[in-house]
């Protein structure tokens, strides 16, 4: 009887964990069969396997930009020394870099076994990709609390600290509860940009304003991390909505460029910008 009840518990638990790929690419619904027609595949032959591997460009960009965006964050804590707004840098970029690598993981490389194999219809999304989105939520919300330590004291940097702790639970919570249900709108990138811009919105104002009373190069260099992050964003909307991957690809070009590669090599500049520029000059703020 114990061993009837672990397993009815088990299959219960595994169950709630499938719900997520009950969510199907939207019409027309992607096969295993034409996964391949939609996008560019690679097809290696290791040992007595096969893997498609999706997207291979797009692939080596995005690994890349974890990479480096992980060994930013490594670099920031070698160079902490008592600053607890460099540590917290450190972390917010080691969350960010593990993003990277998770939804390079299921978008783009390993896409097709992990969405695909297996399954009449492709899935639409996968817990390699819900975990991405919690762990680009946790990077922003110590990048926050990184620049409360650098650029706030006494009510305000105790408001931002908030701000960060409750931002990160409750969109964690909702994409929980989006992957479980499931519900999609939840488990969006919109949903997280939508978590995101307002804490972009408060280190330009922030930054700003210090600069322009204190003439500070500390929010000089920050500033420039914002206006590059705001950049990228906008680069990738534009590329997005105007349609250029599915023109490349398929309007008989064969080239594959996607509106996530405009994302990933502007965000490669951005991360080399945050190790080369502003590294060195962020620090707490002293009263």
């Amino acid at each position: 009887m114990k061993h009837s009840s672990r397993s009815v518990v088990g299959t219960s638990i595994s169950s709630w964990f499938n719900r997520l790929g009950s969510i199907r690419e939207p019409d027309p619904e992607i096969t295993p069969e034409n996964w391949c027609k939609i996008q560019p595949c690679l097809n290696i032959n290791l040992a007595s396997r096969s893997i498609i591997l999706t997207q291979p460009s797009s692939s080596f960009f995005v690994y890349l930009l974890g990479i480096l965006t992980i060994g930013a964050g490594l670099y920031f804590l070698q160079i902490r020394g008592k600053e607890i707004s460099r540590l917290l840098w450190g972390i917010s970029l080691i969350f960010w870099g593990l993003g990277a690598l998770l939804a390079g993981t299921s978008y783009q490389a390993f896409g097709y076994h992990i969405k695909c194999a297996g399954r009449q219809f492709c899935s639409w999304t996968s817990w390699w990709e819900v975990t991405y989105l919690i762990s680009q939520q946790l990077s922003m919300s110590f990048m926050l609390a990184a620049v409360a330590y650098s650029c706030a004291d006494g009510s305000l940097h105790t408001v931002l600290i908030i701000y960060s702790v409750v931002s990160a639970a409750v969109y964690i919570v909702l994409v929980l509860i989006g992957a479980f249900v499931p519900i999609k709108s939840l488990i969006t990138f919109e949903l997280m940009a939508a978590f995101f811009t307002p804490i972009i919105v408060i280190f330009f104002g922030l930054n700003g304003w210090r600069y322009y009373m204190l003439q500070n190069p500390m929010d000089l260099a920050l500033l420039g991390i914002w206006i590059l992050l705001i950049l990228t964003m906008v680069a990738y909307r534009i590329y997005d909505s105007r349609g250029f991957t599915q023109k490349l690809w398929a309007g008989g070009k064969g080239v594959w460029f996607s509106q996530n590669d405009v994302l990933h090599i502007c965000l490669i500049f951005w991360i080399i910008y945050v190790v080369a520029v502003a590294a060195d000059r962020i620090k707490d703020l002293t009263v």
